[in-house]
């Protein structure tokens, strides 16, 4: 039943009245933000973790579970075309103190995630090996990487329900359980890396598709206590078998919110690919460089996760309880902070750039290639943090086509048309390669502030 407009409203760790404003300050937001961040840092240690486990191997199994991955981020489509739908829906919900309806929204988003993540996963089983071939790789990367996919694919229905719930309860201002259960998942798959790939415990040693399996059997667990969690009725959300009733209405709201964040991710995976291939004309030293940049690259705007996650559950949360103008403010307090942080981050990985890259390999040309990517990066952090955290504030708004609509303009436009120039017409050396991620951020921190300075996300009917 939904509550009655006496009921308070939690946000973080505070509570107003229904009839006052939801909390906007600096320590609302980082209440928010501070557990994605964790969650998000551990998440990103454990891909670290499992690529210097790989990298052990050699060249060859970091490159193939670098392609692997990139296939994993395209099937995580189906992840984020339910999550950004289930976010902007439940904190508007949640603003006007309707919690039945959010609970709905939720129990739907789950059945309509689950499902899809099942549709996907079964084609790219079955057309692993000419998936990899499609990055251009050689042969035994080939191999290697269509075993981990394999694997690794098993992961995704029980990730997609993971992260599912997880947008939901952060829509409601509950980022802390996330944070547990995202803690018990990487626990287990630092775990079984280590057991799998190497043969630890008794098992045999299956090296990269022993990373694939460790993925898929921590991903299981945490989507079992995800869904305990829910039931036991201690969590702000709670979910019913009412809850879990087919309901096509509220599925076609969750979705057509959703898939325009589902077509901007799918873009740019395909996007990844492309660049990928610019890089792969340079050999398999520059495409392991890349991954590992990559790796890096998800520890770098961890920041930006976190503050996006606060500026789309406060601006859902504010405009449900008819309040645009505090909803713009948080906003932009969430960005401004995200800046501060990210920018500091950068300073530091590019002092420490060459430590970090004898962190995963040391053959130099892969440093080589390491190091430029982190300068790049570096460079790059405080436009990554506009881009992250406005994107976040206009998503929980509901206004999921504006971003879509950057990814074209920004990567395609800038990152993929200077990595041409680059690669085909100029024939520049790979470090001219990455400065093209500083005209896409450029571009789309440009476009996101533009948009939300306008306003215009604050009519968006959801």
């Amino acid at each position: 039943m939904d509550a009655e407009p006496s009921t308070f409203l939690l946000t973080g760790d505070h509570a107003t009245p229904r009839s006052g404003a939801i909390g906007h300050s600096r320590g609302v937001i980082w209440s928010l933000a501070w557990p994605v961040i964790i969650t998000m840092l551990s998440e990103s240690l454990v891909g670290l973790v499992d690529m210097l486990f790989v990298a052990r191997l050699g060249a060859p199994s970091v490159a193939a579970v670098g392609t692997g991955a990139q296939i994993l981020g395209g099937v995580a489509v189906t992840m984020t075309a339910v999550g950004t739908g289930t976010l902007a829906l439940v904190a508007r919900a949640i603003g006007a103190a309707r919690l039945g309806e959010a609970e709905r929204v939720l129990g739907q988003s789950i059945i309509v995630a689950a499902a899809l993540a099942g549709l996907v996963v079964v084609p790219v089983i079955l057309f692993a090996s000419p998936l990899v071939a499609a990055f251009g790789v050689e042969p035994q990367v080939v191999e290697l990487g269509a075993g981990f996919v394999r694997l690794v694919m098993l992961s995704i229905p029980a990730s997609a329900v993971i992260f599912v719930v997880a947008s939901g309860l952060r829509g409601a201002g509950d980022t802390r359980t996330p944070l547990v259960v995202g803690l018990t998942v990487n626990a287990l798959n630092v775990l079984g890396n280590w057991v799998f790939i190497f043969g630890k415990l008794g098992m045999p040693a299956l090296g990269v598709r022993g990373s694939g399996l460790a993925t898929a059997l921590a991903f299981t667990a945490g989507m079992v206590l995800a869904l305990f969690l829910l039931a036991s009725g201690r969590l702000r959300l709670q979910l019913g078998w009412r809850d879990l009733a087919l309901h096509r209405e509220t599925i076609r709201r969750v979705l057509q919110i959703g898939y325009p964040a589902a077509a901007e991710q799918l873009l740019m995976q395909f996007g990844f690919f492309l660049y990928l291939l610019f890089a792969a004309r340079y050999g398999t030293d520059a495409v392991a460089a890349y991954f590992i940049g990559v790796r890096i690259l998800a520890l770098s705007f961890l920041p930006g996760f976190g503050f996006a996650a606060a500026a789309a559950a406060l601006v859902g949360q504010n405009l449900g309880a008819g309040l645009p103008q505090r909803a713009q403010t948080a906003g932009w307090h969430a960005a401004f902070m995200s800046v501060a942080l990210m920018s500091t981050t950068g300073i530091v990985i590019a002092v420490f750039a060459e430590e970090i890259a004898h962190l995963f390999v040391d053959t130099p040309a892969v440093v080589a290639g390491t190091v430029s990517f982190i300068y790049m990066l570096a460079i790059s952090q405080p436009l990554m943090a506009m881009d992250f955290t406005i994107g976040g504030a206009l998503r929980g708004a509901g206004d999921t086509r504006f971003p879509l609509l950057t990814v074209l303009i920004a990567f395609y436009g800038c990152r993929l048309g200077m990595s041409f120039l680059v690669v085909s017409v100029l024939n520049l050396s790979l470090a001219w390669l990455w400065t093209a991620l500083i005209g896409d951020y450029v571009a789309r921190a440009a476009l996101k502030a533009w948009r939300f300075r306008r306003g215009d996300w604050q009519t968006i009917s959801v």
